[in-house]
């Protein structure tokens, strides 16, 4: 039973329904009728490369080493001398696959009958098997890129598409992982609404109608798993706030992406989307420190933060289990984690000065599952679980920041000026669309259930510590 997963990254649920209801896209049209089309969460950060963790390793990625597109290496084991930076816009992305935990195995380790193109991750990935690599396309990439050319990608995407098909009629692999980036990168240039984002749209309904003849014509139609599903959403951006040069013109020394180079730093502003942000402060202490032992020195600095009209939300992680969040609006509240029964994960969120999530009541060590439930309709969807397992994770930053709506964090140095952005918490970003062309067995929660389906459909044992679930 081969599984192949397109991923439109940056597309929203909304618009992608609007676009099949209104005939754009009869490919996905016919998968929706005889399969089903779900709503279901992305993770925190909702940033393409980070994002990519749950479909690929079944985890949340910033326990498994991918805190965000951009961030310190406090430990100096990763990063290299003298900024002790990563940022995977750029030629570090060849880094992701030893960045990533070891322990925490990729879908192409487990399934080695492949196809991967222009995936962030591709630890296990035969050469031979990898579209979109290689330093003739890297520099192609590079150019669109830097050029700001949004209509470029959407070439890319045709390229790839055609190559991908060929490729999968020739080859027949078990698995394959397929990402077309014209939906994000037209939504940044454009918005997520514009004519240029259905455009892009079609070339993934392209590529999916071109996959079902050939799976037709082959006899392998009704044995494939073919799944569409986006990585994060978008929001409009009106205003941008230049966190970096905002604190350094209050005297501090930092170190932000692309000038990394930086003699004796105290602030490492590591941007992502462009709606989230790690604050990384005391860069001098090799091991992590905490609130609410920071508070002396950077509790002023904190609430600045939390008071510009870009911060929605402010993270304050305080031990690898225990997290306050704090919005100037609505007040504080800490998110907490332990292990419950039979290595069962229990969540728990409790307000002391507020409801800055605006679930409504407090949650006392419940599941995943519960937490899940309580927070689905609100602003900030699954929002107490990705709290949880970011602010705790050891790459990430002593400050969190996810930004106000119409707000990000970036207001320099971006090829493509930012009409639309994504990253934070918000249910825009947040909210993905999953569609299947068979009914699933269970209703699927998150974008971490995609790869124990996969593993399930194909026959592969699932491993040990999966933060999702099989659907099929």
């Amino acid at each position: 039973m081969p599984v192949i997963i397109l991923v439109a990254d940056g597309a929203r649920p909304d618009s992608l329904a609007e676009a099949i209801d209104g005939g754009a896209l009869p490919a996905l049209a016919r998968m929706r009728a005889e399969g089903a089309a779900h709503t279901v969460t992305s993770t925190f950060p909702s940033v393409t490369g980070p994002a990519y963790a749950p479909f690929l390793l079944g985890r949340f990625p910033g326990p498994v080493g991918l805190p965000a597109l951009r961030w310190f290496d406090r430990t100096r084991s990763q990063a290299s001398f003298p900024h002790y930076t990563r940022s995977y816009v750029g030629h570090e992305m060849r880094h992701v696959d030893r960045d990533i935990a070891a322990d925490a195995p990729t879908m192409f380790e487990l399934a080695p009958r492949a196809l991967g193109s222009l995936s962030v991750i591709q630890r296990g990935l035969a050469k031979k098997s990898r579209l979109g690599a290689g330093a003739r396309f890297a520099v192609r990439a590079a150019r669109t890129h830097f050029s700001g050319d949004a209509a470029r990608w959407l070439d890319i995407d045709r390229e790839m598409g055609r190559e991908i098909a060929r490729r999968v009629r020739e080859e027949r692999p078990d698995f394959v992982f397929a990402a077309l980036t014209g939906i994000d990168k037209a939504s940044h240039a454009e918005g997520h609404d514009h004519g240029l984002v259905v455009e892009a749209m079609r070339i993934v309904d392209d590529v999916a109608s071109e996959l079902r003849d050939d799976a037709e014509r082959g006899g392998w139609w009704e044995e494939t798993h073919l799944w569409v599903v986006s990585d994060h959403g978008h929001s409009p951006v009106t205003a941008h706030d230049d966190l970096a040069a905002m604190i350094e013109e209050g005297g501090h020394r930092v170190v932000a992406h692309p000038w990394i180079y930086r003699a004796h730093p105290d602030v490492a502003v590591m941007v992502s989307g462009n709606a989230m942000a790690h604050l990384y402060l005391d860069l001098d202490a090799p091991q992590r420190p905490w609130w609410p032992a920071l508070a002396e020195r950077w509790g002023a600095f904190a609430e600045m933060l939390v008071e510009r009209p870009s911060v929605d939300l402010a993270l304050l992680p305080q031990s690898p289990t225990r997290c306050e969040i704090v919005s100037a609006a609505r007040g504080r509240a800490v998110v907490s984690l332990a292990q419950g029964a039979a290595g069962c994960v229990r969540y728990s969120y409790r307000t002391t000065s507020g409801d800055p999530l605006g679930i409504g009541r407090e949650l006392d060590g419940v599941s995943a599952d519960d937490a899940y439930e309580a927070t689905i309709a609100t602003d900030y969807p699954d929002s107490v679980v990705q709290i949880a397992h970011l602010a705790g994770a050891s790459r990430s930053g002593e400050i969190i920041l996810s930004a106000a709506r119409e707000w990000d964090f970036r207001a320099r140095y971006e090829p493509i000026p930012h009409k639309s952005s994504h990253g934070a918490l918000h249910r825009e970003h947040m909210l993905v669309p999953l569609i299947v062309n068979r009914p699933p067995a269970n209703p699927p929660r998150r974008t971490v259930d995609v790869m124990p389906s996969a593993l399930a459909a194909l026959g592969i044992a699932v491993p040990e510590g999966l933060d999702g679930r099989s659907f099929v």
